[in-house]
């Protein structure tokens, strides 16, 4: 009992922070509060020793001969970027109606509506790059409504307000694991979109190349494209301008090939989007540890 009513206020204690930021300055604007996050997240990758040394190490291994001013401003970059999408997935109820905020293109996204129309099932597949739920919204444009594979927060109090967030993106949301799995296959069967962010670290996974290193990355992505004969359309929204508005792209579906195979496309495409614009990735992932 004593342990539990512990972890209750542990989880507390580092969730105040947070909330604290979120709720100090309710009476500003969408854009200044989404902004005021970024700032936040930007000092903390500035002056919190653990996070520096956390993101030098990943940095440092696909950037090996950047200068170490040039990395710690690009660690600095990443907190700016991380904070905003934070807040837009913790108002992402807000953050989805704000259509003027989203530019469209690609041919993946007449690719997914094609199958919707032939009652088929569409896996969106992305990684924790730009702000990532404005691909859902731009789906929930179009009339239609994407579902969400997540990994549960250990902090039941990140937990509520992530869920919630996602929720409001769009139906169903499943946590990864077996049943989550099982209610996914259900989904696709029955014509839904799934959308599945394939950029974290899959311990039963696979080695494949990412940005030039072996990552245990999982298949079940292209797995379950090739079972059920479906589109797996990668799409990404991309952070531009001063940062509160998007260029959401789908790219054409990756040719069925096999499943090593496609998840190595997905792999290159995200790699190629990342060094373009390496301050929009979530570079604290560990991606590379165990491969």
């Amino acid at each position: 009992m004593l342990s539990v009513s512990l972890k209750s206020v542990l989880q507390h204690a580092k969730y105040f922070p947070l909330w604290s930021a979120l709720t100090a300055v309710r009476w500003r604007s969408f854009d200044s509060r989404s902004g005021g996050l970024g700032t936040t997240f930007r000092a903390v990758m500035r002056w919190f020793p653990p996070a520096r040394s956390r993101f030098d190490r990943e940095a440092k291994r696909v950037f090996p001969d950047m200068k170490r001013s040039t990395r710690a401003r690009l660690g600095q970059d990443m907190g700016w970027h991380m904070g905003r999408t934070l807040f837009e997935i913790y108002h992402d109820a807000e953050f989805q109606t704000q259509h003027h905020k989203f530019r469209a293109s690609g041919p993946g996204l007449d690719a997914l509506k094609e199958a919707q129309r032939a009652g088929k099932g569409v896996i969106v597949v992305s990684g924790h790059f730009g702000q990532w739920e404005a691909v859902r919204a731009v789906i929930k444009m179009h009339g239609l409504e994407s579902g969400a594979v997540y990994r549960p927060h250990k902090n039941s109090h990140y937990e509520r307000r992530i869920r919630a967030g996602i929720e409001a993106g769009g139906k169903p949301i499943l946590a990864t694991g077996r049943v989550g799995t099982r209610a996914l296959v259900r989904h696709l069967r029955s014509g839904g979109i799934m959308s599945i962010l394939l950029d974290e670290k899959y311990s039963e996974g696979v080695s494949i190349p990412f940005l030039g290193h072996n990552a245990l990355t999982s298949l079940s992505a292209a797995q379950l494209a090739l079972k059920y004969n479906l589109p797996m359309i990668p799409a990404f929204g991309i952070r531009i301008g001063d940062g509160n508005t998007f260029r959401v792209e789908f790219e054409a579906p990756i040719p069925h090939t096999d499943s090593i195979e496609m998840t190595r496309a997905f792999n290159d495409s995200l790699s190629r989007r990342i060094m373009d614009d390496p301050e929009q990735w979530y570079w604290m992932l560990k991606r590379w540890d165990g491969a």
